[in-house]
């Protein structure tokens, strides 16, 4: 019995890989390899395909729930929980690196301020158009970690990180709440494909003094 008529294409991905790394990868091949390595009798161009059609990009597909995934026909337990250590590994990576840094430099490099990042904290997981946040939720959190201030970041699915209306009414609000507590909300930042939007930057937010 021969190979089946997709073994050279997983293979020739792979080599791709090996060499060149991503660069050249389309979401879609990225999506196929990945899902080589869990799905290992089956074409997986027509699930990465089945899974960018339904989440929009590979973002939205790495963020998605495990039980949305699994409404993809042909993604089942295993793909998901691998899918989803992708993202987790991810997480841990780029936390780490966060963590590293000794502080955070400029509105182009995130904002402007001489506070050392003592921790970055998942507030909440939203749906294609809506998250509902919880601000007691978030001074717990900034009480618990003794936080003089508090950087807000989210992503716009659409791709677009112009802030919509809802935005800019939470952070007004997250800002009064933090603000008798002593606890300054230096930026919250928006997040598209590609760029991003301070809305310090753009005097949606005061400029507070730099701590010493």
């Amino acid at each position: 019995m021969g190979k089946p008529s997709y073994s050279g294409h997983r293979s020739r991905l792979r080599k791709r890989f090996e060499s060149a790394g991503l660069d050249s990868f389309l979401e879609h091949e990225i999506l196929e390899l990945l899902l080589t390595y869990c799905i290992t009798r089956k074409d997986t161009k027509p699930l990465a395909w089945a899974l960018l059609k339904k989440f929009g990009s590979l973002s939205g597909v790495l963020d998605a729930t495990p039980s949305e995934l699994e409404e993809v026909a042909g993604i089942g337990r295993q793909s998901t929980v691998f899918i989803k250590l992708i993202r987790a590994v991810m997480r841990t990576y780029f936390l780490e690196e966060i963590k590293k840094r000794k502080e955070i430099t400029t509105p182009e490099n995130d904002l402007t301020t001489r506070n050392a990042v003592i921790g970055v904290e998942r507030l909440s997981v939203g749906t294609i158009d809506r998250a509902s946040i919880a601000p007691r939720k978030i001074i717990e959190q900034a009480l618990k970690r003794r936080a003089a201030a508090l950087i807000f970041v989210h992503n716009h699915p659409s791709g677009e990180p112009e802030p919509s209306a809802e935005d800019r009414e939470l952070t007004e609000t997250l800002s009064q709440i933090a603000s008798p507590l002593g606890i300054a909300v230096l930026d919250h930042i928006v997040v598209g494909k590609g760029k991003f939007f301070s809305m310090r930057a753009n005097s949606f937010i005061s400029a507070k003094k730099e701590q010493q």
